[in-house]
C-alpha cells in the first residue's frame, strides 16, 4: 500500500465518522438512485459483473465513479466487514478524495 492509498483510507475513515459516506450494496443503490450521491467509488477487486452494475447506475444518475483499494480496505477502513462500494455527497471529501485519486492516475 501506498502513501496515497493511506491518505485515501484516512479520508474515508473520517468521512464516515462525520456520518458523510453511505456502505453496504442497498444503502449505496438507494443513495444513488435518490439522487444524492456525488461520488461512488468501487473496490479495484470487486467482480466484472458488480463494477458493470455499479458503473451502469453512476452512468445513469451522473455519479463520478473511480476504482480504488480493495475490498477488504473499503471494509477495515470504515470499521466494516468487506465492502464492494462506498458513495459520498459532501463537496468537501469529495474534492479531497478525487485530488488523491487523480495524482495517483499520474503516478
Amino acid at each position: 500500500m501506498n502513501d496515497t492509498d493511506k491518505k485515501i483510507i484516512n479520508l474515508l475513515s473520517m468521512a464516515q465518522k462525520a456520518g458523510k459516506l453511505v456502505s453496504g450494496e442497498f444503502a449505496v443503490e438507494k443513495y444513488i438512485q435518490a439522487g444524492k450521491a456525488k461520488l461512488l467509488l468501487i473496490a479495484a477487486d470487486a467482480s466484472e459483473n458488480t463494477k458493470k452494475q455499479y458503473k451502469d447506475m453512476s452512468d445513469t444518475y451522473g455519479v463520478q465513479t473511480y476504482y480504488v483499494l480493495t475490498k477488504n480496505d473499503l471494509g477495515t477502513t470504515i470499521g466494516k466487514n468487506i465492502r464492494v462500494a462506498v458513495a459520498l455527497a459532501d463537496n468537501g471529501f469529495i474534492k479531497a478524495l478525487l485530488k488523491l485519486i487523480n495524482s495517483k492516475a499520474e503516478i
